[in-house]
């Protein structure tokens, strides 16, 4: 890691941001960021100015010399192509990407010199858990459980901590999807306990604790643990979080509330919250899809239908850019309450949708 990147992290830590929000600040890629931070791409004097004006201190001092990246590895493809899988799934979906990345993974991990050293194992794990996600973006829940199944698998035999805890939390990120609240709860409690992990791996924790108590119809635990969750959200950051864990931002625990409180039923409740996190995304994106649908969810099931019409209109125009179908089976589903319940000119809207 170059004295570049270790600068900018102590500093993102120090004044309690996420790199969500240090991203919002200064108008860059969130993306972008995390490559820098990684290693993987070379800051640019353009970002470090910016963040000397924002923060007052010295960081195009460290650009005037050569900037120690490290080396790339052998396996550079496929580092290549998850950033672009995960670029084109924020913007687009994963429709579109989800079977170039499951070949990728596959032909990757059936290469002998995977299983020669550690490092390989942890980049073919790494493509592994990107594709998973990608499969589960596509509502390919089955191959998605492979893929995350084989992602814990390999990162173990490379010793990637990090690397394990993600394919964790996207295995019960999945079950609670898929209405399996035993094992979600059995997960996220390894994640939540174990001393080892650190504070941001520890709130996914919370927050898939939360959503899948909520599975259970536990309103009273359901509710004390989102107010944990929630309350733990800038206590988390840490020098020890993964660079994977990035994302982790009050966008994702307070829309991870309003999810809880309809599992529950309480759509009411559940509104302001979703609304919230559709306010902070970012517009347009794969994202940005996912809360509309919640949005419109809840308030289908509230029969706030003028409210219902502004927000099917979004979805629609989200559609011709994003391919999700998680979220457009989602959305189908909420679009047959409307056809059962909704006045006639909405029922109309809703048919040109999907």
């Amino acid at each position: 890691m170059s004295d570049f990147s270790k600068q900018v992290q102590a500093e993102i830590s120090s004044r309690g941001l996420t790199l969500r929000g240090l991203a919002k600040k200064v108008h860059y890629d969130a993306a972008y960021i995390s490559r820098v931070l990684s290693g993987r791409q070379k800051p640019s004097i353009e970002l470090a100015v910016t963040l000397d004006r924002l923060w007052g201190t010295e960081l195009v001092q460290l650009l005037k010399e050569p900037i120690r990246i490290e080396q790339p590895s052998p396996n550079n493809y496929v580092r290549t192509a998850v950033a672009h899988f995960l670029e084109h799934d924020n913007r687009h979906g994963g429709d579109h990407v989800a079977d170039a990345a499951k070949q990728v993974w596959k032909a990757e991990a059936r290469k002998p010199e995977t299983y020669e050293s550690k490092k390989r194992l942890a980049d073919v794990a790494e493509i592994a858990e990107v594709a998973g996600w990608l499969l589960f973006d596509a509502d390919r829940q089955e191959e998605a459980r492979q893929a995350f199944m084989e992602s814990r698998h390999l990162a173990e035999l490379a010793g990637d901590k990090p690397m394990r805890w993600f394919a964790l939390d996207m295995l019960a990120m999945q079950d609670v999807q898929e209405g399996n609240p035993a094992e979600a709860l059995s997960i996220s409690e390894e994640l939540m306990t174990n001393p080892r992990v650190p504070g941001r791996v520890a709130l996914l924790g919370r927050v898939r604790h939360a959503r899948a108590l909520a599975l259970t119809g536990d309103r009273t635990r359901t509710l004390k643990a989102v107010e944990r969750a929630q309350g733990a959200l800038q206590d988390s950051i840490g020098p020890r979080d993964p660079q994977w864990a990035w994302w982790v931002d009050e966008m994702e625990v307070i829309g991870h509330r309003g999810e809880a409180l309809m599992s529950l039923g309480d759509f009411k409740e559940a509104l302001p919250h979703v609304q919230r996190a559709n306010e902070l995304v970012k517009p347009g994106g794969r994202g940005a899809l996912y809360y509309s649908v919640a949005e419109l969810t809840a308030l289908a099931n509230l029969g706030a239908w003028r409210e219902s019409e502004t927000t099917l209109t979004r979805i629609g125009s989200i559609l011709e850019s994003v391919a999700s179908s998680r979220n457009t089976s989602r959305l189908k589903r909420t679009l047959r309450i409307i056809e059962r319940d909704a006045p006639d000119w909405l029922r109309e809207h809703a048919r040109e949708i999907v």
